[in-house]
């Protein structure tokens, strides 16, 4: 673990996850993954510099609904929210740039709570960046960023009262649903009895509108996903080759997931050199890259109690097509 003071001292950098542990945990990843049924890949492969660039491109597209809801939500509800949990300290996993989390800190700000932000994510430059920008804005806010993944370094999270964690982007929905039992099962033995989740979902609705948001004519999210093979290739010396592959996002309507692969188009095998590893695709078999669970309020709120955790208050656009929920530990009647 590194842990470092920025010129600015209200920055504190702390380093849970260097280069070479993020590289051995992703190759022993992909390792497993590519001998799995169906063969996978981590996402972490799709958010590279450029891959990072193509998912803002994404985020602007009109067909993707997802980030427009989540800030539009945001917007209506970050005053009650900063009401309803008096934080001192919020906490962004999975923090990115932290764009949309500036309308939280803008109103536990204006509530005149907060005194420290505390944004977690793998990518240390990113996180450098968004951590400047965030004490410049906010002069008298305290930045502790912390360089790690949101599920292996919860035990990272600084101690205090009235913590509010955020996890937005429906990026919950990228976990298996055992591995988010996991997860939702580790935050809640973090969480003190003062604090709160705050929790983006993206909901269960048409499955023409939710395929569209992975398919767009301008073929960008294909491109995105694409270029997690180009990562590949650059990183680990292996040899896929795009045309072998079709682009392949559909709704499962049994799991509840957009199912995001690609397709051998031929039966044929890759060379992975990094990992000393020879991968035979039959003619069809897909890799997948990623899913992306919908949810409904009744089984997610079964989930947070599974976990420990009671639904307090929830949140949705004009649509229905996404939701905010905030959630505490203990458990309770459900909400009406």
């Amino acid at each position: 673990m590194r842990d470092f003071v920025e010129t600015e001292p209200r920055v504190r950098i702390e380093v849970r996850l260097d280069e070479e542990d993020r590289r051995s945990a992703l190759h022993d990843e992909t390792f497993w993954g590519l001998r799995a049924e169906p063969k996978e890949l981590s996402p972490v492969w799709l958010y590279d510099e450029r891959g990072s660039r193509l998912f803002e491109r994404i985020t602007r597209l009109p067909e993707y609904y997802p980030t427009r809801s989540e800030r539009k939500i945001l917007g209506r509800c970050a005053a009650e929210v900063a009401a309803r949990t008096g934080a001192a300290t919020l906490i962004e996993l999975g923090s990115g740039t932290s764009e949309k989390t500036r309308l939280l800190l803008d109103a536990l700000q204006a509530a005149g709570t907060l005194g420290c932000f505390v944004p977690l994510d793998a990518s240390e430059d990113v996180l450098l960046r968004s951590a400047r920008t965030v004490a410049e804005r906010y002069p008298a806010l305290r930045v502790h960023a912390i360089v790690g993944d949101f599920e292996r370094h919860l035990g990272a999270l600084p101690e205090g009262r009235r913590r509010l964690v955020a996890f937005l982007g429906s990026t919950i929905g990228n976990l298996h649903p055992e591995r988010r039992g996991r997860f939702l099962a580790a935050l809640a033995a973090v969480l003190g009895p003062g604090d709160a989740l705050l929790l983006g979902v993206d909901l269960v609705k048409d499955p023409g509108v939710i395929e569209a948001a992975y398919n767009d004519p301008g073929g960008v999210t294909e491109e995105f996903v694409r270029n997690a093979l180009t990562a590949l290739n650059r990183d680990l010396h292996a040899d896929f080759a795009q045309r072998r592959f079709a682009y392949q996002a559909c709704w499962d309507p049994a799991r509840e997931w957009v199912d995001i692969a690609l397709r051998a188009l031929e039966g044929h095998a890759v060379r992975v050199e990094e990992l000393e590893a020879d991968v035979v695709f039959a003619a069809g078999e897909r890799l997948r890259i990623e899913v992306s669970a919908k949810f409904r309020r009744e089984s997610l709120e079964r989930e947070l109690a599974a976990a420990g955790m009671r639904l307090e208050e929830w949140w949705t656009d004009a649509d229905g097509s996404f939701a905010l929920l905030l959630a505490r530990v203990g458990r309770g009647r459900a909400l009406d």
